[in-house]
């Protein structure tokens, strides 16, 4: 295989784990809005703070693997990873954060009895 080909696909691969490890972390910005409630303020001024960071992390990905050249194949591998995670993986941990906060409210109302 060429070198510039293996340093292509290494790349695509790298902005898909980028992807994916963006939209974990915002899995876990979920879970923490599930546990401590606040308003619509705080909310999106968390998800401007995400985004911006976000932003920065898949600038600083082209800026270290490419030399800070615009590959918009590796924006739009971001994006479509970030897709894809939110549709199949988010789902499923959205489902089990609502199984388990049904579940601690039958317990803490059970207590208060």
């Amino acid at each position: 295989m060429s070198p510039d080909i293996h340093f292509e696909a290494r790349l695509l691969m790298m902005g898909a784990a980028t992807g994916a490890g963006l939209m974990a972390l915002y899995d876990f910005l979920r879970a923490f809005r599930a546990v401590v409630r606040h308003g619509w303020l705080w909310v999106g001024i968390e998800d401007l703070i995400y985004w911006i960071f976000a932003g920065f992390v898949v600038f600083y990905l082209l800026y270290r693997e490419n030399d800070g050249a615009l590959r918009l194949y590796v924006i739009g591998t971001v994006l479509l990873t970030m897709i894809f995670y939110d549709r199949l993986c988010s789902a499923f941990f959205r489902k089990v954060l609502k199984k388990l906060r049904r579940c601690f409210r039958i317990r803490l109302s059970k207590r208060n009895r």
